[in-house]
């Protein structure tokens, strides 16, 4: 079933790439999905559609006149909970970890398939739909608290401010407290496919999350070498 954030409402999909031609294949067959989809081939075209309030934006690294890391960064100012998967011709882990870094959500390296493409961006919007009013009530670990209802997440007194993606690890990870969690149930959980074994994602987040809850507090976030990840109550 195509994912709608209600019922008669598609999803928004802004794509950005200095390619006319591919700009115009990709909207294509997101419309084929039932999705809305606008393009532009610039950043500046870009930061002024976002006025549109896309869900997501597939946004190309290389553009004409600024790159799509500072595309990312206008866009969030106003709208950090935009969905962001870039397209890169870079294969260095390096250059595809900066865009996650700077508050990417996903990136699909050149060539693609338009079928990949338009599964990550399925997992990307099924993650952005907010919560129903069956949502569970407050989850809790320690002192740790996280509302699903609200995405406000504290550790004792303090708030947590989280991105979509850190929200949707930490809550899997609440979800399931003092078991040891592997990197391929998080990706499927977390990221809802298969991420072709680049686990580092997973590695990267984590340590977003540890600085934001565990920095100066005893560690919650702990590391079982050759399994996993687990989440427990600090030790008092």
């Amino acid at each position: 079933m195509t994912p709608m954030q209600h019922a008669d409402t598609p999803w928004r999909v802004l794509v950005v790439d200095d390619e006319p031609d591919l700009v115009e294949v990709l909207c294509g067959a997101l419309r084929y999905e039932g999705w809305q989809a606008r393009g532009v081939t610039g950043g500046l075209d870009a930061v002024a559609a976002a006025d549109w309030q896309p869900h997501a934006v597939v946004l190309d690294v290389m553009l004409p006149d600024f790159d799509g890391l500072e595309v990312l960064r206008r866009i969030h100012t106003t709208a950090p909970e935009v969905r962001v998967l870039f397209l890169t011709a870079r294969d260095a882990v390096e250059d595809r970890i900066a865009g996650i870094s700077a508050g990417g959500d996903d990136y699909v390296t050149k060539p693609f398939s338009l079928e990949e493409v338009v599964v990550r961006l399925r997992s990307l919007l099924r993650r952005t739909a907010p919560p129903g009013p069956t949502a569970p009530g407050t989850l809790a670990v320690g002192d740790l608290r996280l509302d699903p209802a609200t995405r406000e997440a504290s550790r004792g007194d303090d708030p947590v401010d989280l991105s979509p993606t850190e929200y949707a690890l930490l809550r899997y990870l609440m979800e399931h407290p003092r078991q040891v969690l592997s990197k391929a149930q998080i990706l499927d959980a977390v990221w809802s496919y298969d991420f072709g074994g680049q686990a580092h994602v997973v590695e990267l987040y984590i340590s977003y999350l540890r600085r934001k809850i565990d920095a100066g507090r005893s560690p919650m976030i702990h590391t079982v070498r050759g399994a996993g990840y687990v989440l427990r109550a600090a030790a008092g």
